[in-house]
Order: C-alpha cells, then structure tokens, then sequence
C-alpha cells in the first residue's frame, strides 16, 4: 500500500510540474562588456517575455560556447546552436563575397552609411540564404573612430608606423597597411592584450570606444587617431529550416523584439561624445592621446583602402563585384 500511494503521489507531482521550455541557445562572439552585449541581453529578455515561457531564448556571450565566429556558415545550418550573431567580415574564407561589401574605412560619414544601410542588409539576407541560414535581425554598429594604439613611443604619421609591427582585425587592413608599407597582421581581440604586452606587436588598430574592454590601455602608453570606420551591421542568424518549423508566434515574438533591437542601435547622433568620452577616460587611467594623424596621411589611408575594395572583389569573384556595384551606387558614387 505505501508503495502504491508513493506511486500516486509522484504520478500526481509529474502531472502538475510545469513543462521545461524548450531552449533557443543564442551564441554571441563580443565579450560581455560590449555595449551590443547589453543590447543582445534585452533583445532576449523582451523575446522571453512575448513568448511566455514555452519557450526561452537563452544568451551565452565571449564565445562561451566554443564556437569560432569564422565557423558560423559551417555550424550554424547544422544546428550546433539554435541562433548565432554574425559579422560578415568575419566570414570571408566561406563565403569571400562577404567581405567586399562593406571594406572598412572606405565610407567615412553617418549621410553616406545611412545611404548604404538598407542595400548591405538586403545582400547580406541574399547571400546567408544560400548557406541554409535565415537573418531574422540586425544590430548595428556605432560610426567608429579607428585610432593607432602604441606600447612604447607615440605614433602619428605613416612614415613612424613603417618601422613598427601593426595589429588588425581584417584581411582588408593587412593589404591596405601592406600598399602602405606598414607590416600588419591579424591578431585576435581575446589574444591582443598578450600580443602587445609580450611585443609580438608594437602598435594596435582599435577603436578607442572599445578599448577598455580588451584593457587595451594598460599595454598602450599612446594613441592617435587615424580614421572614421562604418560597418556592416550584426546579423542575428538562424537555419533557414529551423525557423520555417518555428510556429508563428515563436517567429513574431523574436521579430517584434529584433525590429526594436534595431531601432534601439541604429541610431548615430551622439558617436562622437562617445567617442570623446572614451579618450578622456582612457587619459584619466594613464594613457596619452596624441595629434590626429595628418590629413594627408588620411587622404593616403582612404584612397589605398578604395583600392583594394576593388582588389577583393575582384578577387572573390562571384556576386562580389556586383555587390560592390551595388554599395556603391547606394552611396551615390
């Protein structure tokens, strides 16, 4: 008897246990202490909260999931995870298109970015649909001040980078610091704190508005600025097939927060005091911000970096020149 009334009573206990939501695993690349980071957060909470627990979307930032952002084209069609940020320079050994459509630095204004905004997002959902992979939302990226970050002796000119070891984050900055005479290579934001500190790089290219959180600042003594970068945005990514099994209002709740995700980030007034804010900050911890690179330098800087958009193109071949053709016309050019 005590064995069959246990039995009711667990019976009974299953039967009124909530149901586990099923679990929508959203890997995010940028370290937690990025300000899209913050904003992927809410994106998740206002999507749970439209959803209602059934399901749960759930964020794992810094890579904690062990997925290389290089990998995405490849994991995320076979469902490695169920959502993933996207940065399409990243991708350009799968898919070479990707990384001509928006070459950083050869647009230097917000009038021009926001000209080119809604043709990049329509090529970029063309060309993740040809890998099985569905954009269901955007986070832009802030109109950056790229600037010059050195360990041991202030660097403001071309001619002074010359004789030092140069770190960049894009295949596009290696050939146009290479046209330049600069040496650059890519190295890792997760691996640039070391790279500097043990010299394997004298220099580092990074935006100042990020600096703090790879703690650039105390393996730089100075820095200048060299030049305006506008990006691509983000792409919140899932399998095309996974998100047609989605029921709809799965697919309203998740859309409904990625369209305010959107109006949220795509927003530029207020770059430059940000900017500004972050060079002051920088200061205050002990770094010393030096003059601007020289306008000629600049005017050298954008004409090589247009050169070698056509290069890439050229080279990727495919869509890629058409791509290009489109960007361009978008900006008028």
């Amino acid at each position: 008897m005590k064995r069959l009334i246990g039995s009711l009573t667990l019976g009974v206990a299953l039967s009124v246990s909530p149901a586990v939501a099923e679990e929508w695993r959203v890997n995010n690349f940028l370290p937690e202490t990025r300000p899209e980071s913050a904003e992927l957060e809410q994106f998740v909470a206002e999507a749970n909260a439209a959803l209602g627990g059934e399901t749960e979307l759930k964020l794992y930032s810094g890579g904690s999931l062990g997925l290389p952002n290089t990998d995405t084209l490849r994991f995320l069609p076979k469902g490695a995870v169920e959502m993933s940020l996207m940065w399409a320079n990243y991708l350009g050994r799968d898919a070479p298109a990707l990384s001509s459509v928006v070459v950083q630095g050869t647009i230097g204004s917000i009038d021009e970015f926001e000209k080119a905004i809604p043709v990049v997002k329509e090529i970029y959902e063309e060309e993740f649909a040809d890998w099985g992979v569905s954009s269901v939302g955007y986070v832009a990226i802030p109109m950056l001040m790229v600037s010059v970050f050195c360990s041991e002796e202030p660097v403001n000119t071309l001619e002074d980078l010359k004789s030092k070891k140069l770190r960049v984050w894009a295949r596009d900055q290696v050939e146009t610091f290479t046209k330049l005479g600069v040496s650059a290579q890519i190295i890792p934001q997760e691996e640039l704190y070391v790279a500097m500190k043990t010299g394997v790089v004298d220099c580092a290219l990074y935006p100042a508005l990020y600096a703090h959180t790879v703690s650039l600042q105390e393996v730089s003594k100075y820095a200048s600025f060299l030049y305006p970068m506008a990006s691509g945005p983000y792409v919140i990514g899932v399998a095309t097939d996974r998100w047609e099994e989605a029921d709809d209002s799965f697919k309203e709740a998740v859309t409904k927060a990625a369209d305010d995700l959107w109006e949220r980030t795509n927003q530029y007034d207020d770059d430059m005091d940000r900017e500004m804010a972050a060079r002051e900050e920088l200061v205050s911890q002990g770094l010393v911000w030096g003059e601007d690179f020289p306008e000629a330098d600049r005017a050298l800087f954008v004409d090589s970096v247009t050169e070698v958009w056509a290069d890439l193109a050229e080279e990727a071949g495919g869509n890629a020149v058409a791509y290009r053709e489109r960007v361009l016309e978008a900006l008028g050019r």
